[in-house]
């Protein structure tokens, strides 16, 4: 924002200095306005054409001409108008940094002569490492000692950990919990997913085609226009000055203001509706969207595993069970166990007090209470202990059977049942509703949980297409699947799994909600609040904010070319033809700021 000012203070100074104004005029013309034309001249050698073709000209006629203070004050335009449009874009974000910050570093590789550290690029095929509670899986492997559970919610979004045992395949990025695992890899650090999604941002982000600003657009036929007026202008009167007059009230400052202001009108209206919106280029695009696609979990879900239900075995009740089963599960720390509890006191449950209790991470906890010996647990090991639960679980239905489950057992006998699921948000159909009032019409599902799952909660939401089992570098080509079928795309998403699928999607929104991280880092936009209703005010927003933008710039070109049919007939000599356009500036700038405003939005 200081080159302006600069510029602004020698326009001033000129006033000031008497007979030397006019050379401090021609200083700041030739300073200033030669970066400008060196600028267009680069860009143009470069095939870009662009709106600062006509300030280019019109800066050089003025020192051609010795009209340097018509040449400053179009200086001044197109610099204020630079200012403007790079506060509104902002800086790029560092996903990709973010990434690998994130990443393991060292690795603690298991050989006969004990254990060792080394920095992760030097795992090779085959090497035993360890993985202590806490720590991030530094390559893809499978589990060769030891059983426990990962945390695997950064690569498949799933937020309940998956118990591993000997034999089960695990992927870089989980993270380990209760019990240390000793896994042999089967690829090295660089080749694993973890490395894979850093590699997927780096290169949607490269390929995301640069969104061409709507003031290029709009000079496409305007530049022309002014070249030809100005050819016509010097043939018929054969004035130099007049000439220089008509490039002087032609210099597109609609096009280099207006829009700018709008845009960030836009952005700062949404942000006040809490989305932050990171550039203009971002707010154009979202305002483009035409097809939605969606992560389930954290996005569609609140992200954490609530009970489901309660399935009562022979001879106990709903009630009896989820007490028993909360009083014992107060005394441990599994996601799982938090949710029983939650969910006793959901129904105002007495809960008593827990003894003797053992907790066997990643299987399950026992104890006393009120004088019965409790088990909770995975149904492996439960059925150990009561194989009539077994018999249960298979008996379950084919939506049920999907689910995760606790089987609860009582003095050695199978009691019942308890099912978990992420919940849904409560105001999704209010979301759909509104994304199909505003003419989105196509949804996506796209989640790394169970394909069975994720059909479910389709199903119940009226989306019409889901796919689960998705690995990020799946959720990237059902996206660019999408674009190639001619959809303008949104990818909404909140967790590192989702980062690849929202920069190759046309416009990725991320919830920051839930801690924001690498998904808001690799965002065009991100929701402050909890509530995807958000998104289609947003996009309402950006229309609205565009349809200004564009109104403003045609709007001033009209009354700029006007202007040049008086500059042509020697009515407007160069200064004044620059105070004309400056007023012109004013008349459409007043108008773009009414993107910022509340209005119809629809």
């Amino acid at each position: 924002m200081l080159l302006p000012v600069v510029v602004l203070a020698f326009l001033i100074a000129g006033f000031f200095t008497g007979e030397y104004g006019s050379l401090v005029w021609t200083a700041g013309l030739v300073v200033f306005g030669g970066r400008t034309v060196l600028s267009t001249g680069r860009d143009l050698a470069k095939g870009n054409f662009a709106s600062d073709i006509v300030a280019s000209l019109a800066i050089v006629g003025a020192l051609a001409f010795d009209q340097p203070l018509a040449g400053l004050i179009v200086v001044l335009m197109q610099t204020g108008g630079e200012a403007l449009e790079h506060w509104a874009e902002g800086r790029a974000t560092a996903a990709v940094r973010a990434l690998e910050e994130s990443a393991p570093r060292v690795a603690h590789r298991i050989t006969d002569a004990g254990t060792t550290d080394i920095t992760v690029d030097q795992i090779a095929i085959g090497d035993r490492c360890l993985v202590r509670p806490g720590e991030m899986v530094p390559c893809d492997g499978i589990v060769d000692d030891g059983e426990g559970e990962v945390d695997l919610a950064r690569i498949t979004g799933e937020p309940i950990p998956v118990h591993l045992v000997v034999g089960d395949e695990v992927r870089s990025g989980g993270v380990v919990l209760a019990r240390p695992l000793v896994i042999r890899a089967t690829a090295r650090s660089g080749e694993s997913l973890y490395a894979r999604i850093v590699e997927l941002v780096r290169e949607a982000q490269a390929a995301k085609a640069p969104l061409q600003r709507l003031a290029d657009r709009a000079a496409v036929w305007f530049t022309p226009f002014t070249i030809i007026a100005c050819i016509a202008t010097y043939l018929i009167t054969g004035d130099a000055v007049r000439v220089l007059a008509v490039l002087v009230v032609a210099t597109p400052c609609p096009l280099i203001l207006a829009a700018p202001v709008a845009i960030i009108g836009g952005i700062n209206r949404a942000a006040r509706e809490r989305v932050v919106v990171r550039t203009g280029a971002a707010l154009e695009r979202l305002a483009s969207v035409t097809a939605m696609a969606l992560d389930k979990t954290g996005t569609l879900t609140v992200g954490h595993p609530d009970v489901r239900d309660v399935l009562p075995g022979p001879g106990f009740d709903r009630a009896t069970i989820l007490r028993l089963a909360a009083s014992l599960e107060q005394r441990s720390g599994h996601p799982l166990a938090r949710s029983v509890v939650r969910a006793a006191q959901l129904d105002k449950l007495a809960l008593t007090d827990a003894s003797d209790v053992h907790e066997d991470a990643g299987r399950g906890v026992d104890g006393i209470v009120e004088g019965r010996k409790i088990s909770v647990g995975s149904p492996r090991w439960t059925s150990e202990i009561a194989p009539a639960a077994q018999v249960a679980l298979t008996a379950l239905p084919p939506v049920q059977a999907t689910e995760t489950a606790a089987v609860v057992v009582v003095d050695g006998q199978y009691a019942g049942i308890i099912l978990f699921a992420d919940a849904l948000r409560p105001n999704l159909p209010d979301f759909f509703a509104q994304l199909r009032a505003i003419g989105i019409t196509r949804s996506v599902l796209l989640s790394g949980d169970r394909d069975a799952r994720v059909q479910e909660v389709a199903r119940e939401l009226g989306v019409a297409e889901a796919h689960g089992d998705l690995l990020p570098d799946d959720k990237v080509d059902r996206i660019k699947a999408m674009v190639a079928s001619g959809e303008r795309v949104a990818m909404i998403g909140d967790g590192i799994n989702d980062a690849p699928a929202l920069s190759a999607a046309h416009l990725g929104v991320a919830l920051a909600a839930h801690g924001g991280g690498i998904a808001a880092e690799s965002a065009d936009c991100v929701l402050l609040a909890d509530d995807l209703t958000l998104v289609p005010r947003a996009i309402k927003i950006s229309r609205r904010a565009m349809r200004i933008a564009k109104q403003s710039i045609y709007v001033g070109i009209g009354l700029s070319i006007i202007a040049m049919g008086f500059a042509a007939a020697g009515l407007l000599p160069p200064v004044a033809g620059a105070l004309v356009q400056e007023a012109i500036d004013v008349a459409v700038i007043l108008n773009a700021i009414r993107a910022a405003t509340p209005g119809n939005d629809g």
